[in-house]
């Protein structure tokens, strides 16, 4: 990705730093040899998806864009279009590529990508964008003064071959840390860190973790929509580079009957000035009361989150207790369990390294959606001083009932149903989701859930290890 605001070059009109931004890209299309640059952006269901032009035709269409029909965006996971007003063969939204997304795909020869805006065929932002929503929560919360940084922190399962029915060959079956699955995975892991850095991708931490076969590596924190917009390379780029080596790498948040789920956590601190405003370094928490407040607003909407961050039928296999997915609507001190978790301080970088991590998130979210909203949710918090009560130091699976009850303890939803029924009862998150996409989103989950019935359990789990 090229190093400039992408926020700063779309609304501030600066039409120089645009043009020599074009004319670098156009470059680096010729001097590669790249025939073809994908214009990719993700869905309701947070796949890529996306059409190419050709290098020849490229600086015009970075200005025009290319059209889509609108109803892609009312399709559900089995790519079947929803009866929702206003999307069906009538109608086009233009997909408007963002310059400084500009990346070359390392797996796929003679190609590139930039991640798109939708917008309508006037050019103004589209109420079924996910990504204009996450550009609306930072410049609500920017009202405030406040700049959001995330990280995201997939884990994936690497596998021998592509999923089929009733078989799943994990490429390594090492224990969790395990000094011989970095052995076994070194050429994947190593290349990808490769891969990922030549694009301005840093790649901060790997490790195999729990799970066979699965592994996680997490780039490091940045400015919101940067954060969003790598997380969604460094799935394309993981995919990519399996298929070359003939291998098959899924974010599904369950792959198969008896395996450990694949997460997506999210960590996140807010920053004014430089400073970041989570931090207070008297607290026990090192928390400021910003942070506090921020905290309580994730608890508050915790139930209405989920059904955007665990986005998938899929999603509530993983979200359970003893699972350290964060089924608890709750924080404390490197709570595993509790779905937000307070990690702690890095010695001698303590205020830059003060943060939160909201744990119930899976790959199956859309990363700008899930950003977006955890945002707005936050900002609600600091915004009503929302108390989120005493820190548990506590399994929340050990307390009675009549504890997590007198702590103010929820568990999370168990269903996608019952996620989404909490987000049409929250009107602070179905507000900011606007008219259009607080009716389209409910909508194509509901027809997921409605489909998922019908089928067997083995077929849940081969699609999504497919899909994602």
């Amino acid at each position: 990705m090229i190093d400039l605001d992408p926020t700063e070059t779309q609304t501030d009109n600066n039409l120089e730093a645009r043009e020599k931004l074009i004319a670098s890209i156009v470059d680096q299309v010729e001097a590669n040899e790249i025939e073809l640059i994908r214009f990719l952006w993700v869905d309701h269901n947070g796949i890529a998806r996306g059409k190419a032009v050709t290098g020849r035709f490229l600086q015009e269409r970075l200005l025009s864009g290319i059209g889509l029909a609108k109803c892609r965006q009312a399709a559900n996971v089995h790519d079947q279009v929803q009866p929702v007003p206003g999307f069906n063969a009538v109608g086009e939204v233009r997909m408007v590529p963002d310059p400084t997304s500009f990346i070359l795909l390392p797996h796929a020869s003679g190609s590139a990508a930039m991640l798109c805006d939708l917008v309508d065929i006037s050019g103004r932002a589209w109420g079924a964008c996910p990504r204009q929503f996450l550009k609306e929560s930072i410049a609500s919360a920017g009202a405030f003064g406040f700049e959001l940084r995330a990280a995201f922190e997939p884990e994936f399962t690497l596998c021998q071959e592509k999923p089929s029915r009733g078989k799943l060959t994990v490429f390594d079956d090492s224990l969790c840390f395990d000094a011989v699955g970095f052995d076994l995975a070194n050429e994947f892991a190593v290349t990808l860190v490769r891969n990922l850095g030549a694009q301005g991708i840093p790649v901060e931490l790997y490790h195999p973790e729990f799970g066979a076969g699965q592994h996680e590596m997490t780039i490091r924190y940045a400015p919101a929509l940067r954060a969003a917009d790598a997380h969604v390379w460094q799935r394309l780029l993981t995919r990519g580079l399996a298929l070359k080596l003939n291998l098959w790498a899924t974010f599904a948040p369950c792959t198969h009957p008896g395996f450990r789920g694949n997460g997506n956590h999210v960590h996140l601190s807010l920053w004014h000035d430089g400073v970041n405003v989570f931090s207070n370094p008297s607290d026990r928490l090192g928390l400021s009361e910003v942070a506090y407040h921020f905290i309580g607003g994730l608890l508050a909407h915790a139930p209405a989150l989920v059904a955007l961050t665990c986005a998938s039928v899929n999603s509530f296999r993983r979200l359970r207790p003893r699972l350290w997915s964060g089924a608890f609507a709750c924080y404390g001190p490197d709570n595993r369990e509790a779905a937000v978790r307070v990690p702690s301080r890095l010695r001698g970088q303590e205020d830059a390294t003060t943060n939160i991590e909201f744990k119930p998130c899976d790959a199956t979210a859309n990363p700008y959606l899930a950003l977006g909203a955890l945002l707005v949710a936050g900002m609600d918090g600091i915004r009503r001083s929302i108390d989120p009560l005493e820190p548990l130091a506590a399994d929340p699976n050990e307390l009675s009932e009549t504890e997590r009850e007198r702590r103010a303890i929820r568990q999370l939803p168990t269903t996608l149903e019952t996620a989404i029924e909490a987000l049409e009862r929250d009107e602070v998150m179905m507000t900011a989701l606007g008219p259009l996409r607080s009716i389209l989103y409910p909508a194509i989950k509901r027809s997921d859930i409605r489909q998922f019935r019908d089928l067997e359990e083995e077929s849940e789990f081969l699609l999504y290890a497919a899909r994602y």
